[in-house]
């Protein structure tokens, strides 16, 4: 039997292996190395026990830093987990630092990289996660893309060899966790920790908030906030630990009547509150790409997207941080129609990949 090291550090990549990780323990032996990225219980720990991911056979414990001295740990100790593992693949999700990391770690001991979520592109090399996404594709081994638009992106770059369309693994995960959410889940009895004071939640938008374009000092995130002071419906927004100084200092300032702000929740919660907000607003990737699953109305906080399919139909607008705009597209904005197209696939991505691993006859780039 084969053995894959998967690599995965953030809390998206704890969701996208949730679903890999059922279909690979039938035909590879897979050790799940967790970086350490994300530390909070709430942003790591509770995922693995909720969404039954296998404990991480290592855990890296590098938290926070600079992304050179991040990425430079990781690296270092993701290299002696391979040295001592000899895996037959390194697998790595999406385009974090971890991300970037484990394809180094296993491309410099010519160890097979397999990228899903490969092919995205925002054309952006000013965020992090563009140049993490791109570097990661052209050391790649096996580049899985959730959809017909990645695929294109690589040929561009002319990456032809061993790319596959297969959907997304993040609409199986969707698919299959949000009717357990709804099943499970309602407003009265929603677990949501407040930072400040408790507050009665029956309709919401929800709002995630935390790249570093709007929160690299206190001027963008306060026109965020005074917009969403002034919705016609709370705001529900759990804080990332990494903004929570700069929130504080805002609140104080400012003490928002309209905003719940809470700790961050556990991946249920967070989709029953995404598939049954009036709107979300947020400047994440994955949110994105939920939302559109779900049918709900998505405004994001940025200048482009890696998920353009999003932007039809209403589906996903984008919008800058200023106080006048925010506000009316978050207040105009409306799916136009229903009958959309599936992009991200049918809910199978995760057993289209395993295949393609064990059928793959090919070696490191």
């Amino acid at each position: 039997m084969k053995k894959i090291v998967t690599i995965i550090g953030a809390r998206p990549q704890f969701i996208k292996a949730a679903m890999v990780s059922k279909t690979l323990e039938k035909d590879f032996e897979e050790i799940i190395v967790h970086t350490g990225q994300h530390y909070d219980k709430n942003m790591s720990e509770i995922f693995f026990e909720q969404l039954e991911i296998p404990k991480p056979k290592y855990n890296l414990g590098i938290g926070s830093g600079s992304h050179g001295k991040q990425t430079g740990e990781m690296l270092i100790k993701i290299e002696e987990v391979l040295l001592q593992e000899k895996p037959d693949y390194v697998m790595v999700y999406g385009d974090t630092n971890s991300t970037l990391a484990g394809a180094l770690a296993a491309s410099k001991l010519l160890i097979p990289v397999i990228h899903i979520e490969a092919g995205l592109r925002s054309y952006n090399m000013v965020m992090p996660e563009e140049q993490n996404r791109v570097l990661t594709d052209h050391i790649s081994t096996i580049l899985v893309c959730p959809t017909k638009t990645a695929v294109e992106n690589l040929k561009k770059e002319g990456i032809m060899q061993n790319v596959y369309l297969t959907g997304d693994v993040m609409c199986d995960s969707v698919l299959y966790y949000s009717k357990i959410a709804d099943s499970k889940l309602n407003p009265s009895n929603l677990d949501l920790t407040p930072i400040y004071e408790k507050k009665e939640v029956k309709e919401w938008y929800l709002a995630t908030i935390h790249r570093a374009e709007n929160t690299m000092d206190n001027r963008n995130l306060s026109v965020i906030l005074k917009v969403f002071e002034k919705l016609d419906k709370m705001v529900i927004f759990p804080v990332h630990p990494r903004i929570r100084k700069m929130v504080d200092e805002l609140q104080n300032k400012n003490q928002y009547q309209n905003i719940y702000f809470i700790e961050p929740v556990d991946y249920l919660t967070m989709l029953y509150l995404t598939n049954n907000a009036c709107k979300v607003v947020t400047d994440s990737g994955g949110l994105q790409k939920e939302c559109y699953i779900l049918d709900t109305p998505c405004i994001t906080i940025r200048n482009q997207t890696e998920w353009v399919e999003t932007l039809k139909n209403g589906y996903n607008i984008l919008a800058k941080p200023e106080e006048q705009e925010l506000y009316h597209k978050i207040k105009n904005a409306k799916i136009e129609d229903k009958n959309k197209v599936h992009y991200y696939g049918d809910g199978h991505a995760s057993e289209e990949i395993n295949q393609i691993i064990l059928n793959f006859k090919g070696g490191t780039k």
